[in-house]
Order: structure tokens, then sequence, then C-alpha cells
């Protein structure tokens, strides 16, 4: 039977949550998040990106424990991430997002495994789908030039499965075993908190996407190796709080075009930077005759690639010049 020692020097985790305009989900991720975590001692701060939805108000109604931050302006999820993380004094931080909900025992799991694999420094767990399917987005391996050019050529989509053309993804893994990993979703990812400070947090120049993976990557090089565990569980609801398809897909190209230049040897950066064109250019070219089609999702794909294709001076640069 999971036990762990009770610590009276105060909690032992901070659970941090991000909510932008995701009123009842986040209400669902802190009451899921109190309702079954049970041998844990933690502390719960929700920061607020200025919510239009009556986020806050309906946080700091439902949950009084929680200590609740109303930002005056979105500042995007590592800032406030960051900013949040300078109020805690406990042994992890926990960052977890706010369309997610725990399952039984999900936090208490994941700290049991940090005090038994403290050399990983970073940890995470399985994610499903509300429907109970698995979530593949608990962790990715570093992008490679491989992995950009299976991407690219469309290979990727067509095995999916695959551990050779689809490297990224871990292939057939199905998070159902203990395994060192590359990247450790923010979504649910546990960090030790003197390992935050000494990366300095989150990298803010990533405002949304890939600041998780820059901070596992930035520990890897320091030594460290990020685990995953199967016994904490949680669902994620996956896109939440972005409604807008080509914004999300442009900005998730910027964080790769930023994590190309940041984490690849300079001799490799131009490959990766032409591969990310290339996976564009094709997906643009492919969609062109859909424009006139009478299907409205061909026609809404072909506006989705239109709109990355014509952004890509903007997103080939990274965040660094953009």
């Amino acid at each position: 039977m999971l036990k762990l020692a009770t610590i009276d020097r105060g909690p032992a985790l901070s659970v941090v949550i991000v909510s932008y305009n995701t009123r009842e989900l986040t209400l669902r991720a802190i009451e899921t998040l109190y309702e079954h975590t049970q041998l844990t001692q933690f502390e719960c701060i929700v920061w607020d990106n200025a919510s239009s939805d009556g986020s806050a108000d309906a946080i700091a109604a439902a949950f009084p424990q929680v200590r609740l931050v109303r930002s005056a302006q979105n500042l995007g999820f590592a800032r406030a991430n960051n900013l949040a993380a300078q109020q805690c004094c406990s042994d992890y931080l926990l960052l977890l997002n706010p369309d997610t909900e725990l399952h039984t025992d999900a936090v208490d799991q994941l700290i049991a495994f940090a005090r038994e694999n403290p050399q990983a420094g970073i940890w995470g767990g399985r994610t499903i789908f509300a429907d109970g399917s698995l979530n593949i987005a608990s962790c990715w391996a570093r992008p490679t030039v491989a992995s950009l050019l299976f991407k690219a050529t469309g290979l990727s989509t067509a095995f999916p499965r695959s551990a050779v053309f689809n490297p990224e993804a871990y292939g057939r893994w199905p998070r159902d075993s203990v395994r060192p990993v590359d990247i450790v979703v923010g979504c649910f990812l546990l960090i030790d908190r003197s390992l935050w400070h000494q990366l300095g947090g989150f990298s803010e120049k990533y405002f949304m996407y890939g600041e998780d993976a820059d901070l596992c990557l930035r520990a890897i090089h320091l030594g460290y190796q990020p685990l995953i565990t199967p016994k904490a569980q949680i669902v994620h609801h996956v896109g939440a709080s972005t409604t807008v398809t080509e914004a999300k897909a442009i900005a998730v190209m910027t964080s790769r075009a930023s994590l190309v230049r940041d984490h690849w040897p300079a001799w490799q950066q131009g490959a990766g930077v032409f591969l990310m064109w290339l996976w564009s250019a094709l997906r643009y070219l492919a969609t062109r005759p859909f424009v006139a089609s009478r299907d409205a999702q061909r026609r809404a794909r072909a506006a989705h690639w239109a709109a990355v294709w014509a952004a890509r001076k903007t997103w080939l640069r990274g965040y660094d010049q953009a």
C-alpha cells in the first residue's frame, strides 16, 4: 500500500495551474485535485491570465483555500508559471493544466515515484482522453533531422505507430511502463523545485508551446533524465483554451523552430529549419485543390495551411526574432 510520510514543516508540493477562459474546466481540475490527493500535503496556486469568463470569481467562491492570483493581462503560460512558482517554498512543483481531471491517487503516486527516482529531476504520468482512450501526449522524444524529415514527407502520419517513422511519439509504446523520455509535457509535469530554480524556470521567450520541451532538454543537458510512470494517470481535454487552430499551429511551428535553434548543433540547424519549411510547403501545395471544394472540411483544411504558409517568415525565425 502506498505510504507517504507526513511533512510538518509545510507542504511537500505546490500545484500551479495557469487558467485562461476555461472556467468550468478549471473548477473541475481543482475539484479532482483535492478529491483524489489524500496522502500528499500540498498547496494550490491558480494564476488567472486575465480571463473574461468569470473564472477568477468562480474559483475564489468555490475554493477559498486556493491561492488565487488575478493577472491584469495574459502573460502567457511560461511567464505565469514562473511568477507563480516564485511564491512556492515546497520540495516539488507540479504544473497542471486547467483542462485536466485527476484520477485517484495520481498526485500521490507521482510524488512517491519522484522520491523513489530522484535522479530524474522531472517526472510525468499517463494521460487519457475523456472516453478512456490513450492520449499519447504526456511525453515526447526530442525532434531530430530524421523525425522532421518523416513529418515533412508524411511518413509519420502514414505510420503513426512506427518507432522508426514516428520517433517523436515513441511509436507503439502505450505509456504503460516506466520509461525515460526526452520531454514531459507541461499539462502534468512534476519537477524538483531546486532544479526548477537551477534552470531558471521556463524560458519566457516561449510564450505558448515548447517551453516544457526546452525545460526538459536543458535538464538533460545538466545530467538529469525525465521519467514517466503509468501509475499516475489523468484525463487531459487537449487544447480547450486554444480555439483558433491557425493561431495554435503557428505558435507550435514557432516554438519548434526555436527548439531547433536552441538545442541542435549549429551545423544541423539549417537542415531543421528547411525541413520545417518543406513540411508546411508540401501541405500548402497539397491542399490548394481543396480551395473550391464543395466539402467544407476540405476548404477549411486548405484555409488552415494557407494561413500557416503565409506566416512562414515569422515562425521560421522562432521566438528569438519573431
